[in-house]
């Protein structure tokens, strides 16, 4: 059975580093204080989710039928992973909303309803 190296305290839920590492050929051994990749610290059903999802190339609808789960599910678990490795998921209502809001700013600048200068700031916002 192998052994996997856990990324996360089971005591306190801290993050672990690796502090000896030994080759099998000739024993060599290096000490040190050593992080682990991003994906040591994920969850073995985010681990798992990222194994399905490289099978199945990308596929929403694939992983929709290989986990049995709805398109929102798929959506909501890709996010949950994609946070979970550090990156910052804008929901897509909210890129719609941005852009909804960006076409008004436009509009009314088109109408001469504000000023460039006003447009600027607004889509500075």
């Amino acid at each position: 059975m192998q052994k996997y190296v856990i990324g996360e305290c089971p005591i306190c839920n801290h993050d672990l580093f690796v502090t000896k590492l030994e080759c099998s050929n000739c024993h060599t051994e290096i000490s040190g204080k050593f992080q682990l990749s991003k994906f040591n610290y994920l969850s073995k059903d985010h681990l798992y989710f990222i194994e399905l999802f490289i099978k199945n190339k990308g596929s929403i609808k694939k992983l929709e039928k290989e986990l049995r789960v709805s398109y929102p599910t798929v959506k909501k678990m890709m996010k949950e992973v994609t946070e979970s490795l550090g990156y910052k998921v804008e929901d897509e209502e909210d890129e719609e909303e941005h852009q909804k809001t960006r076409d008004d700013i436009l509009e009314k600048l088109h109408k001469g309803e504000i000023t460039s200068e006003e447009a600027l700031k607004m889509l500075g916002e």
